[in-house]
C-alpha cells in the first residue's frame, strides 16, 4: 500500500465523506483555508489516543491563521468495531474535537493519499500541494519530552512562506487496518 503514497509537491487528493457531524465536507469546504492539514486518524489506537489533546491544541492555536485539521477514519469497523461510525461520534463527543472527523468506509481516500498508519499526517499549502508528511512529534508516549514538533514548525514554515526544512518523517502508529 506504501508505494502509491503521495509525494511531496504532490496536489491534494479529491474527497467527499461524511463528518460525525453527518455533514458531508469535501475540498470545496475549505477553499477559505491558508493550510489543510489531513491526519488518518481512528479510535482504538493508543497512538492516536496519546496524540489526540496536542491535534486538539494546534488546531486552537492555528485556526487564527486560516490552519484547518481534517481527521479521516479508514479502518475497516467490521474487524475493529471500535472504529465505528457511531464510536467516532461518542470519541468525538467525548474528546471535545475542535477539527472535522470524517468516515472512509470504502478504505478508497486512504489508498489515494498511500497513507499507513494512524495518526499519519498530510500537509498541504494554500495552493493544495503536499509540503509535509509524517509525524506529529518525535514522542508520542511523553509530550513534556518533545524535542522536534515536525508539524508545528511545518505550519509556522508555510504560513511564513519558507521551504519546510523536514518535509517528511517516518510515521509511527498503528497500522491502517485493510478490510
Amino acid at each position: 500500500m506504501n508505494d502509491n503514497k503521495l509525494k511531496i509537491d504532490s496536489v491534494i487528493p479529491s474527497f467527499s465523506l461524511t463528518g460525525v457531524d453527518d455533514k458531508t465536507y469535501n475540498l470545496n469546504s475549505f477553499l477559505d483555508k491558508k493550510i489543510l492539514i489531513i491526519i488518518f486518524s481512528c479510535n482504538h489506537c493508543p497512538y492516536v489516543q496519546a496524540y489526540e489533546d496536542r491535534i486538539i491544541s494546534l488546531q486552537n492555536e492555528f485556526e487564527k491563521d486560516g490552519v484547518q485539521i481534517i481527521a479521516i477514519n479508514s479502518n475497516d469497523d467490521v474487524k475493529y468495531p471500535d472504529d465505528s461510525f457511531a464510536e467516532m461520534k461518542k470519541r468525538s463527543a467525548l474528546k471535545g474535537f475542535n477539527f472535522p472527523y470524517l468516515r472512509d468506509e470504502t478504505q478508497g481516500i486512504a489508498k489515494a493519499f498511500g497513507a499507513t498508519h494512524t495518526p499519519q499526517v498530510f500537509l498541504f499549502d494554500y495552493e493544495r500541494k503536499l509540503k509535509y508528511e509524517g509525524k506529529i512529534d518525535d514522542n508520542w508516549q511523553e509530550p513534556d519530552k518533545v524535542k522536534s514538533q515536525y508539524l508545528r514548525d511545518a505550519i509556522l514554515e508555510v504560513l511564513n512562506g519558507k521551504e519546510v526544512s523536514v518535509p517528511e518523517t517516518f510515521s509511527i502508529g498503528c497500522t491502517i487496518k485493510w478490510k
